[in-house]
């Protein structure tokens, strides 16, 4: 039995407990449980470490035996057998982690521990806490440091609830009953998970966006991790812009990321917490927008990323299509320029060195009318008739170099529909 390590989950490496298992560093490997057709390794999700790290946490606390490996069957039938690592028992707990593996997928929880103390669950409160405490099957749930809180609504918790998904938070009550049921216990049970370096690491993530502060979310719907990160993504995007249409806006701007963010907010002056941030998916986000039945978007990109919609690219990432001096070449000849302007347009490496060619020959002005009008055809053929949609395209050295037709009203739209809704809201 050891002696209480206090806040053992946010701080594990100072644990003093002589039953910790030492933990092995981040490598980038993990089990080897299978591969896509094109032969991804794949990986297993934070709901699935919450889930075998809640399992053996029960065990040891209802045995007073110690775990090194705990198996897992996933919602997609993938059982995993899993390392137990920084152990930690008293009279009071158990407490232990299992650390994320990502497989292929870019993840950047990859490497991380998620932990789970389990304890006798404090019934008598349970009336104070169900707001903010999950029950599942008789098995008290709640989120410790590095798991973030919900604070906005639209998501599947309620404002104050931590954000552990619904199939994880299943995965842990049958988990825990697994084990209740193994050694006769008839006592409620509460699971508390935490991820120390969550909080840090939410930071590089869309949580903070979707109103989902202090730390990451316990997620996974089938417990494995395929390498699809593109739809994963794609999923993020359709749910901010949900967000926001539950709250009430049903028009909001569109920007790639950060420099899309800033010029909104300094140039424009207008409000980035009414913008959705769209990445590489500009097709996407349009058709998210129509299925959500939002009256209105407004794009608003640097010139480097969203001139490629000027040949009908609607993923702008550059394995997809990097089409950016070919779309200056061809509109610099339409406006006039000679054979040795467009040739080295086509030897540019960036649209910075294409801009001050173009306006060297006196045609930029030209070139930015033509690319903008090209841009606002591709845009108009993918939204259809049932969705506005505009453009604003920047540089970062000149500003505004280009806006579609309903750039500007779409812009008043989104600021009096602010309007509209705050004053609603007193």
């Amino acid at each position: 039995m050891t002696q209480e390590t206090t806040g053992a989950s946010c701080n594990p490496e100072n644990s003093s407990s002589s039953d910790r298992h030492s933990s092995s560093p981040k490598s980038g490997t993990g089990p080897e449980i299978g591969r896509t057709r094109s032969g991804l390794r794949l990986g297993y999700t934070t709901g699935s470490c919450a889930a075998a790290a809640a399992k053996a946490a029960a065990q040891m606390f209802l045995s007073g035996g110690n775990v090194e490996h705990v198996r897992l069957m996933t919602p997609k039938g993938i059982e995993l057998y899993l390392d137990v690592e920084h152990v930690s028992r008293t009279e009071a707990y158990a407490e232990c982690a299992v650390r994320k593996y990502s497989g292929d997928d870019p993840d950047v929880t990859d490497g991380l521990l998620v932990f789970a103390r389990v304890e006798k669950a404090d019934c008598a409160a349970r009336d104070k806490r169900e707001d903010t405490c999950f029950i599942e099957d008789g098995v008290f749930i709640e989120g410790g440091c590095g798991v973030g809180r919900v604070t906005k609504p639209g998501l599947e918790q309620n404002a104050g609830q931590a954000a552990i998904n619904k199939v994880p938070r299943r995965m842990i009550g049958e988990a825990v009953n697994e084990m209740r049921g193994k050694y006769g216990c008839r006592e409620t049970l509460q699971v508390t998970i935490s991820i120390p370096e969550g909080e840090e690491t939410a930071k590089k993530t869309f949580n903070p966006r979707l109103g989902i502060e202090g730390g990451l979310s316990v997620l996974g719907t089938s417990g494995i991790v395929e390498p699809m990160s593109e739809k994963a993504l794609t999923d993020t995007i359709y749910l901010e812009m949900k967000m926001l249409r539950d709250g009430g806006h049903h028009y909001c701007y569109v920007v790639p990321g950060n420099y899309g963010t800033d010029f909104l907010e300094r140039t424009l002056q207008a409000d980035p917490e009414l913008a959705v941030k769209c990445s590489n998916y500009v097709g996407e986000t349009i058709d998210d927008a129509k299925l959500l039945g939002m009256e209105g978007i407004l794009l608003i990109g640097h010139v480097g990323k969203f001139i490629k919609l000027a040949a009908g690219v609607m993923n702008t990432h550059s394995r997809q299509a990097d089409c950016r001096m070919e779309v200056f070449a061809a509109h610099a000849a339409m406006a006039g320029a000679d054979r040795e302007t467009v040739c080295r347009l086509m030897q540019c490496i960036n649209t910075t060195e294409a801009i001050e060619i173009v306006r060297e020959q006196g045609l930029l002005g030209q070139v930015m009318k033509t690319v903008t009008e090209r841009i606002e055809f591709y845009l108009r053929q993918r939204a259809g008739e049932e969705l506005r949609i505009g453009m604003i395209l920047f540089s970062l050295e000149d500003g505004i170099l280009g806006r579609t037709k309903e750039a500007d009203s779409l812009l008043e739209q989104i600021l009096r529909e602010k309007e509209d809704t705050a004053a609603e809201e007193k």
